[in-house]
């Protein structure tokens, strides 16, 4: 009987160390996102993460008839990401993430989770040169 129990309690360790593994650690999807970056602050009360928003273009509604801005909102871990991002602020950015499926309070508060900056540039906006000449 006491070599089944600890059996037992060793599968049960190694089942709760994959379920874990797989709610925090697994990459559910990767991505890149490209958009204005709205904000970059670092906040938090025991720990403190990066947090960002960047709005893409378009609109997305979760009812019909409705008009939301399309914002995609992100982690940042690395510290070099970070001080990038922060120069960043108010440019059109492309950004490499990975998607968890659950969040950790040392990673931040969003499931998404910045890797790599791929291009800054100084203006997501168009330079005015489709617009009617008498305006």
């Amino acid at each position: 009987m006491k070599k089944f129990a600890w059996i037992a309690g060793i599968v049960l360790i190694g089942v709760l160390a994959g379920i874990f593994w797989y709610k925090f650690y697994f990459v559910f999807g990767e991505g890149v996102k490209a958009g204005s970056l709205n904000y970059f602050v670092k906040k938090g009360v025991m720990f403190k993460t990066y947090e960002g928003r960047v709005v893409q273009e378009g609109f997305q509604s979760p009812t019909a008839g409705a008009l939301q801005s399309n914002e995609f909102r992100f982690s940042v871990v690395d510290d070099s990401i970070a001080e990038e991002l922060e120069r960043a602020s108010g440019k059109f950015v492309e950004l490499r993430y990975k998607e968890y499926n659950g969040t950790l309070p040392w990673r931040g508060t969003s499931n998404f989770v910045v890797t790599e900056v791929l291009t800054v540039n100084n203006s997501g906006k168009t330079d005015g040169s489709a617009l009617p000449f008498d305006q």
